[in-house]
């Protein structure tokens, strides 16, 4: 099967089931777990901030950190595209009766500065009180120069606010610009970094911040049911994606750009975007990018039709995958239907 649905579908390989088994495991809600200490303490090192806490998922990871920045009634300035604000069921508002203020995205994945600050809510009882602003790197494959994560963290000082990145991909965004991951995360004051995507761990996020930050937001881990018990297998997990995931990712990255190229050469396949591990292609009609999935599924191939597909490359894609691929998109335009 070759699945190109997400990079979430990736799967843990022999060796690092084998480092889970081993791992030496405790109880983490009471800071007993040895394998999530040294991760922890490995992922704060990692993105240059002073602690980390290992979470269930990248939404929850996003949730507490909100929660973390803003009291009820505050208000937190989002893309509205970002996955902060449109696919996380609201949490925001729902546990921590937070607003959320959302703009429209620029097409290379950045906010406008300009809008953002004509978001801004004057001191006034009427409005909420703007506390936070959420970015997100990698959006949609495409990765926030260092540049601008530098001017949006300055903004953000100069306007009161708080800096939260979303860096489910951060990894993808580092490779990319061919720096660490604390060059990209210096600008920030909380990023949540997830694990179980590129980097094929099984399950797993964490949110890095300031020793203060990351004790609120482990209390909120806690409220929100986020707790884990022996949580080492877990730890271990990414403790070898980090050892062993992290530059391959430019293995998916070239293996896109292959995909795109290739894709780009059939009449009526629109490659719109081709950035780190995605590829966007937009196709004829919605009814065409219906039959091209059906087609595909019975060649093995797993995409979500319709007249704008996202075809996502992660670790389980080979290079002899992307040429079946091809092959499928090729056959199927020279003979559609």
């Amino acid at each position: 099967m070759i699945d190109l649905r997400s990079d979430t579908v990736s799967r843990p390989s022999a060796a690092m089931r084998e480092r889970m088994a081993a791992a030496p495991v405790g109880d983490d809600v009471f800071g007993d777990d040895p394998t999530v200490n040294a991760l922890e303490t490995r992922v704060a090192n990692l993105a240059g901030k002073e602690a980390a806490l290992l979470l269930p998922s990248g939404t929850q990871s996003n949730l507490v950190g909100l929660l973390a920045h803003c009291q009820r009634g505050e208000e937190y300035i989002v893309g509205q595209d970002y996955h902060t604000y449109l696919y996380e069921a609201g949490g925001g508002a729902v546990f921590g009766s937070l607003q959320p203020q959302p703009i429209p995205v620029e097409a290379d994945g950045s906010l406008s500065l300009d809008v953002v600050k004509s978001r801004i809510k004057p001191d006034d009882p009427h409005f909420a009180r703007s506390k936070l602003l959420v970015l997100e790197n990698t959006h949609n494959g495409k990765v926030l120069g260092l540049d601008y994560m530098a001017e949006a963290a300055q903004f953000a000082r100069d306007n009161g606010l708080s800096l939260h990145l979303d860096g489910a991909r951060v990894f993808n965004a580092a490779v990319a610009l061919g720096v660490d991951v604390s060059e990209i995360a210096r600008h920030v004051d909380s990023v949540s970094i997830c694990c179980s995507k590129g980097l094929g761990a099984p399950i797993g996020s964490l949110l890095c911040g300031s020793d203060e930050l990351i004790a609120s937001a482990r209390r909120w881990r806690k409220m929100a049911g986020g707790g884990l018990r022996q949580a080492g297998i877990l730890a271990a997990a990414i403790d070898y994606a980090l050892d062993n995931n992290v530059e391959r990712l430019r293995d998916d990255h070239a293996n896109a750009k292959r995909l795109a190229e290739s894709l780009q050469a059939i009449d009526d396949v629109d490659v719109q975007s081709n950035q780190t591990n995605m590829v966007f292609i937009g196709l004829p009609s919605g009814g065409t990018g219906e039959q091209l999935a059906a087609s595909l599924a019975k060649q093995g191939i797993k995409v979500i039709g319709g007249q704008r597909m996202r075809l996502v490359i992660h670790l389980d894609i080979s290079e002899q995958d992307i040429n079946k691929v091809v092959d499928s998109f090729e056959s199927f335009f020279a003979h559609p239907g």
